[in-house]
């Protein structure tokens, strides 16, 4: 790609490619079972039930060792092999503290969900030629692009 901004993902059929195409997501900020009716827990779990390899990488939660039945990452650096999709859910302030890990990581995209904007971390991402999708649930557009498929 010659221009960074293509990287930038706001077309729907391009985010829906993306999300039907996720075969292992990472999410930066999983929160575990405890927290079951909060978006970080059930999107993640809808995921791994329609099929997806979720690697959990929470940011608190010291004393977890397993969400959705897979062992816990503790930082980003730390996640093995290709990912597909970083999915964050981290507040808008605490997300460029993570972009030079998520560079490295070389995921084919980092996925902002709904109500996460950071213009300038996404540029720094789509630059580096990272796809970035930015304030969108997984779980809707996951839904959608695989014809209402349901999990967890």
């Amino acid at each position: 790609m010659s221009d960074w901004r293509e990287n930038l993902i706001t077309d729907d059929a391009e985010i829906l490619a993306i999300a039907r195409g996720a075969r292992r997501v990472a999410v930066l900020g999983i929160k575990p079972e405890s927290h079951g009716g909060q978006p970080a827990h059930y999107v993640p779990a809808y995921l791994a039930g329609a099929g997806v390899e979720v690697i959990p990488v929470p940011v608190y939660y010291p004393e977890v060792t397993e969400i959705l039945g897979r062992p816990v990452h503790r930082d980003v650096a730390s996640v093995p092999g290709p990912i597909d999709i970083f999915d964050v859910f981290r507040r808008p302030a605490d997300v460029p503290p993570h972009v030079d890990d998520l560079i490295a990581a070389r995921p084919a995209c980092v996925w902002l969900q709904l109500g996460i904007r950071h213009d300038e971390a996404a540029e720094r991402l789509a630059r580096a030629g990272v796809r970035v999708v930015q304030d969108r649930c997984l779980l809707v557009d996951h839904r959608r692009a695989v014809g209402g498929q349901r999990g967890a």
